[in-house]
């Protein structure tokens, strides 16, 4: 995301996300696993990506996560962006990855849902919505524990 927009997401995660939990900046998920036997491949996709125009976004309203909330993202552009790599890695997708993606910021989980309807309710009340900047797109591996970011490629067209 822009500047702008990762810090209000970042904030939002800061106080609403279970610090225990809260261990990578906010962002939207594309994918959940890839193998990291094609990371290679993988990154050589989102750098020939990144030379493209950035996609356009809006933040469209926040929802319930059960037990969590979210806010929503609409981007045709960036879904087309995925679905071209959905393409790509089609044969290695998990059953999650091969799912339609709804695309969000998590800005809080694993709470209670009594919890999570209070929080609802106050990130709701005054939120607009309005255009979303997504500066690129990045790597991360999962080491069982604590996340690692492989690299950021930001959108150069």
């Amino acid at each position: 995301m822009g500047a702008q927009d990762q810090a209000w997401a970042d904030a939002l995660r800061l106080r609403y996300f279970p610090p225990e939990r809260n261990h990578l900046p906010a962002h939207i998920t594309l994918f959940h696993h890839l193998p990291p036997t094609c990371l290679a491949e993988v990154q050589d996709r989102l750098a020939r990506l990144a030379q493209e125009p950035r996609p356009r976004a809006r933040l469209e309203g926040f929802y319930s996560l059960g037990g969590g909330v979210a806010v929503r993202v609409e981007s045709a552009e960036l879904l087309a962006l995925r679905d071209y790599l959905a393409d790509h890695f089609a044969l290695l997708l998990t059953p999650q990855d091969r799912a339609s993606p709804r695309l969000h910021i998590t800005i809080q989980n694993k709470v209670t849902a009594e919890v999570a309807r209070a929080t609802l309710a106050e990130v709701s009340a005054e939120f607009r919505p309005r255009p979303l900047v997504i500066a690129g797109l990045a790597a991360w591996h999962y080491r069982g524990g604590p996340w690692s970011l492989i690299r950021r490629y930001r959108f150069r067209g």
